[in-house]
């Protein structure tokens, strides 16, 4: 190890000490949900209350089961493992990102200095509030690249783990299944038959139809609240913001979705003669699943590092307009911060959703270089 290696991984870990000790150890508030549900589990009792109120937990029962062991911690004990685990994987969703590309044309560090400026609020909010996030953008990422090594196997099976994090992960259903590839599709199935049985094993099978009853009433239950908080970045709460509540509203935000669908269709349609066309498609399906979720706000965003890793190494390939509009775009979602722009641009930047307009950019650039058959 270099001296340069070991002092950034000292100035990691003061910073790490530092964030958890001043900033995420008192609060964590999210992972408190994961903990609770663990330990609610441990004891087979119900997952899914109302009068846990704005906290209630909304992932699916495997979830709960496969978080036990965190339920056997003290909390306090808990939330310092799950911030180091955090840590760790925060640091390697960029590293593997540098090597996602099919032929990396930037250097290491600057894929990874690009990464760190567009997502350090992300992933800093991420650690704050003790969020699977991360956890969920580390397995999406080491499924494409199990793809790009061809094995199909592990790539279904992490499709599956990941539907267990966030459920909105079923969107790699359909395109593992357009692939054709019977190895991923096999695993992923499997894969999820395992775990929508899992929960049986301790709330046995009438337990465990029930509680995904329960996961399905809470999911569409406390959707409409959340629509008007100002970090919920989905297309149902941007077209709530204008258009207020109402039909209008959701078949605006219904019409929205399905134009991103089409579009991620037709990025798909054009990968002949891509090398290794997954990069590419897997980053747009991160972008979409925040936007397509009415509970989508904005530091989930940070699941699509895969897909800014493929546009920033190849953003010089772009057309000279495309390219000033991506740069800015890029520009616009890591560097808008509270702290720089102050309270009143930084709410109307929230308010009127323009991260997800710049991402809507992102997602225009990468057409883009697939059209080219660059990536």
């Amino acid at each position: 190890m270099s001296r340069g290696q070991a002092a950034g991984i000292g100035l990691l870990l003061a910073l790490s000490i530092w964030v958890f000790i001043y900033k995420a150890g008192p609060k964590m508030p999210d992972f408190e949900v994961y903990w609770r549900a663990a330990s609610r589990a441990a004891a087979a009792q119900p997952l899914y209350r109302p009068d846990d109120g704005h906290f209630q937990f909304k992932y699916l029962p495997a979830f709960a089961v496969l978080a036990i062991p965190l339920g056997f911690l003290p909390l306090q004990t808990a939330k310092l493992f799950w911030f180091a685990v955090s840590v760790a994987l925060t640091v390697l969703l960029v590293r593997l990102n540098t090597h996602l590309p099919a032929e990396r044309r930037k250097p290491v560090w600057l894929l990874a200095t690009i990464l760190v400026i567009v997502f350090g609020k992300f992933y800093a909010h991420e650690l704050v509030l003790g969020q699977v996030n991360m956890l969920f953008a580390v397995v999406a990422t080491l499924m494409l690249l199990s793809i790009k090594a061809k094995r199909e196997n592990v790539a279904g099976g992490l499709v599956a783990l990941a539907i267990v994090i966030k459920p909105y992960a079923v969107l790699f259903v359909p395109w593992l299944i357009a692939r054709r590839k019977v190895g991923s599709i096999a695993a992923a199935c499997l894969g999820l038959g395992a775990v929508l049985l899992l929960p049986a094993v301790v709330y046995g099978f009438a337990g465990n139809i029930e509680l995904h009853r329960e996961w399905w009433r809470t999911v569409t239950e406390t959707t409409a609240p959340n629509l008007s908080v100002y970090d919920n970045i989905s297309l149902a709460a941007m077209s709530f913001r204008v258009l207020g509540p109402g039909e209008l509203s959701a078949q605006v935000a219904y019409g929205a979705g399905l134009v991103l669908l089409g579009i991620a269709a037709l990025i798909f349609l054009l990968r002949r003669g891509v090398r290794f066309p997954e990069a590419l498609e897997g980053g747009v399906l991160l972008i979409l699943m925040p936007l397509l979720s009415p509970q989508g706000w904005d530091y989930v965003f940070l699941i699509a590092t895969p897909a800014i890793a493929v546009l920033a190494n190849d953003y010089d390939r772009l057309l000279q307009p495309m390219r000033a509009l991506a740069i800015v775009a890029v520009a616009m979602i890591g560097l808008v911060i509270f702290d720089l722009v102050g309270r009143t641009a930084y709410y109307a930047f929230m308010r009127w959703s323009v991260v997800s307009m710049c991402f809507f950019v992102v997602i225009a650039a990468l057409v883009v270089l697939r059209a080219r058959k660059i990536a």
